[in-house]
């Protein structure tokens, strides 16, 4: 085929005009990008001035790292059509791409091959930690320290970031009073109040003071809303709570994250009063939006679009696109459906176009913020990875923080700490030596084996002879597969080497509990005890030599009710991380003094659950008089817990004495009470002092008792501290069924203590 010479000169004429107008496209863009001038808003505004709506609607589309970025490009198939969709400028978003080379990989497709130029946010499951891991969340909420908190996810933050990431997908900010549902590992446990500062805390220390610095990472609170709550603990399932329980119980937290400036939100996968949470626009567009005045956006979770077809909410996909969008839900979590179906929505006026604006502008806001338009690679220093991910500074954080979250349940006759010389101690069980499990859950950037065992913990200590016998195996099979974990219910063969090992020893340490999959996403479980033959191990070791500490390794609650009456010594030591067996062997030792506080009720049995402190009297709630059957009880089992929200021991002692009440709430709003704290005991050590209230008469109905403040504090032997704690209308009030926050004129008891089965008590008139 010729061309004559006017074809050519045409075709010449128009390539000169189109490059004259791409270069003066290109100018404008970055002079948008890269402005001193402009304010981050009248910058989103310039850029969605140029985009078209595919493009918009790209922004609202996440992809999981869909091919090995540093392979061949994919030629065909859903790969290749979501390659072609990233160099289109159609991802706003990717997840699990990690690494210098990979996100760089990346990056510069979207910022180099596209038509506008606009970065991608890198998300991650940065949980607890990146390759270097913190106790899981669970256990940093046992410490009760907000600054150590605060530390550990900066440390996370850090690291990650390192790595090439920007964006975390935690905290998970969920209350749950179920230890059934094996997501408690990942939140805060059971109190809204703990659990709202602790939101602060882990948001404050991924995102510091300066969000666009880089080693800062924006964070996602997550779940909205009530996904703590599914019935039965099992993950999934329907949550279905009252309006007093989901204002003052499930949503504070959330509210706590907001007011910090978490920049994102993810919804959650149940639903809620018969309505999908990725679907609800009254939580998400409403209450989050409109009421709290958020800015930032929602993410879906993982395909949670799409599950509104089996929930019965909507016919198809097309659908389901079209409620998640009207319902506020701002960027699709690996549904597909936003970037396939929203623009025929528009055009056919099911979805309004100014949705997509606001959407397309609270995504491309954050990206502004994290400063990735002024340089998009200033996460992917291949140096600074090398110098930053396991340094001293990482692993030195996360041994600290693992000490802290460690929880003494019991310790009868002072068996600890351990003597450092001239003993024979029996170490026993699997998890013991293990290297992997104590990584916990949620630990995608981790290297197996890469844990301190507790065997390696103790050998740090020589003045000993530790002899070490698994016992038994917690679960048959590779401990590194994530999606099931096969419990060994019958393999007993190690527990005659174990015996005998006991036999010979002054003191045996058993080390026994959950492996580290045992617990997180889709890990309910029916039963709360020792999981397989381990509580047999338990008990035949004991009938030889009842010297025994049991060490926990576990990611929720247990019932633990035969070894509480047998075993004299239990550490709770949870799934530490990285530095778990350094941690342990530090308290065992007494060179740390425990000071961890549970932030979850024990049942005593699992038909106990769900168990809380702050539950509500009914109105027979004490046994009215001697062989009366009607009153709220169990024919089987006691009422009340195990071990209480709040519990745990010291190597010392504290007395409380000189509770105070100053009530001056009509003066300046406050009522200040005080106490005095002194360590009784011969060693210095932390107490976690704790208020809590109750709400005499009121319009709605109050739990019998509600944390309300609380103070971590170190004392020398003999040393005696007045500690202050105030109660303002924060503390005082409470929602009504209308949504208000009210606070009420009444009577109120006030309880001050170690733990929420308190020592002292006041009353005050409001």
């Amino acid at each position: 085929m010729k061309l004559n010479k006017y074809c050519i000169l045409v075709l010449a004429g128009l390539l000169i005009i189109s490059c004259k107008t791409n270069n003066e496209n290109d100018l404008a863009l970055n002079d948008i990008k890269t402005s001193k001038t402009l304010s981050i808003e009248d910058k989103v505004d310039a850029l969605l001035a140029k985009m078209t709506l595919e493009e918009k609607i790209g922004q609202m589309n996440q992809y999981n790292g869909f091919w090995d970025v540093t392979g061949p490009v994919p030629k065909d198939g859903d790969q290749a059509k979501k390659y072609d969709h990233l160099r289109k400028g159609y991802v706003g978003s990717m997840l699990n791409v990690r690494g210098v080379k990979d996100v760089r990989a990346v990056q510069k497709i979207a910022v180099e091959e596209t038509r506008l130029g606009i970065p991608l946010i890198i998300g991650f499951d940065v949980i607890h930690g990146y390759e270097t891991l913190s106790p899981i969340p669970l256990a940093e909420s046992a410490s009760w320290d907000l600054e150590a908190i605060k530390t550990s996810a900066q440390i996370a933050a850090k690291e990650s970031s390192a790595a090439g990431i920007n964006w975390t997908f935690a905290p998970m900010v969920d209350i749950s009073r179920d230890a059934r549902w094996g997501r408690v590992m990942e939140g805060a446990g059971e109190d809204t109040y703990l659990g709202s500062k602790i939101a602060v805390a882990r948001v404050n220390g991924f995102q510091s003071d300066d969000l666009s610095s880089h080693n800062s990472i924006a964070a996602c609170a997550k779940h909205f809303a009530a996904y703590g709550f599914a019935e039965s603990g099992r993950d999934y399932n329907t949550a279905d709570v009252g309006t007093s329980t989901l204002n003052n119980i499930i949503l504070p937290p959330f509210k706590a994250a907001k007011d910090a400036g978490v920049r994102t939100f993810m919804n959650s996968f149940n639903e809620l009063n018969g309505i999908p949470a990725t679907g609800d626009k009254y939580l998400q567009r409403d209450i989050l939006k409109e009421q709290w005045g958020f800015d930032g956006f929602v993410v879906s979770d993982w395909g949670s679009i799409t599950e509104m077809i089996v929930h019965g909410h909507a016919k198809n996909g097309k659908h389901a696109a079209e409620i998640a969008a009207n319902a506020g839900s701002d960027m699709d979590m690996e549904s597909y459906l936003y970037v396939e179906e929203l623009a025929g929505l528009v055009k056919e006026g099911k979805v309004d176009e100014k949705l997509i604006d606001d959407a397309a502008r609270r995504i491309l806001r954050v990206k502004f913020e994290l400063g990735l338009f002024d340089d998009p690679y200033k996460y992917l220093d291949e140096a600074r990875e090398k110098e930053v991910i396991g340094s001293q500074e990482i692993h030195d954080a996360a041994l600290d923080m693992a000490k802290k979250s460690i929880v003494l349940l019991k310790n009868e006759n002072n068996l600890l700490p351990l003597k450092k010389e001239g003993q024979k101690i029996a170490l026993i069980g699997a998890l013991a030596a293990d290297k992997t499990s104590p990584l916990g859950s949620w630990r995608i950037a981790a290297k197996d084996n890469t844990a301190v065992s507790v065997l390696e913990g103790l050998n740090q200590y020589t003045g000993n002879t530790v002899t070490y016998a698994k016992g038994a195996d917690v679960s048959i099979g590779k401990e590194e597969f994530a999606f099931e974990i096969k419990v060994n219910t019958s393999d007993r063969s190690g527990f005659n080497k174990a015996i005998q090992t006991a036999k010979q020893a002054d003191v045996v340490v058993m080390v026994l509990g959950e492996h580290g999959f045992m617990s997180g996403e889709g890990r309910s479980r029916t039963e709360l005890g020792l999981p397989g033959v381990q509580q047999e191990l338990l008990e035949a070791v004991y009938k030889v030599n009842k010297n025994i500490v049991l060490v926990l390794n576990n990611g929720r609650p247990l019932t633990i009710t035969w070894a509480d009456e047998n075993i004299p010594a239990i550490v709770e030591a949870w799934q530490l991380g990285t530095q778990s067996g350094n941690a342990i062997a530090q308290v065992l030792y007494g060179d740390y003094n425990p000071s961890g506080k549970l932030p979850m009720t024990f049942p005593r049995r699992v038909g106990q659950v769900p168990i809380y402190y702050n539950y509500k009297n009914t109105g027979r709630p004490v046994l009215p008089g001697k062989d009366v059957v009607f009153w709220s009880h169990f024919q089987d089992e006691k009422n009340d817990p195990l071990y209480v929200f709040g519990h745990g021991l010291s190597y010392t002692s504290f007395n409380y004495s000189n509770l105070k009440v100053d009530n001056t709430y009509s003066n300046n709003g406050k009522v200040i009470v005080s106490v005095d704290l002194t360590n009784s005991g011969k060693v210095k050590g932390k107490e976690v002092v704790q208020l809590y209230i109750r709400d005499l008469y009121a319009s709605i109905t109050r739990p019998i008792k509600e944390l309300k403040g609380f103070e971590l504090v170190e004392l020398e032997p003999g040393e005696t501290k007045t500690i202050q704690l105030t109660l303002s209308k924060e503390e005082l009030g409470f929602f009504n069924n209308q949504g208000e926050f009210i606070v009420e004129n009444g009577s109120f008891e006030v309880y001050v203590g170690g733990s929420s089965k308190t020592s002292l008590k006041a009353e005050f008139t409001l």
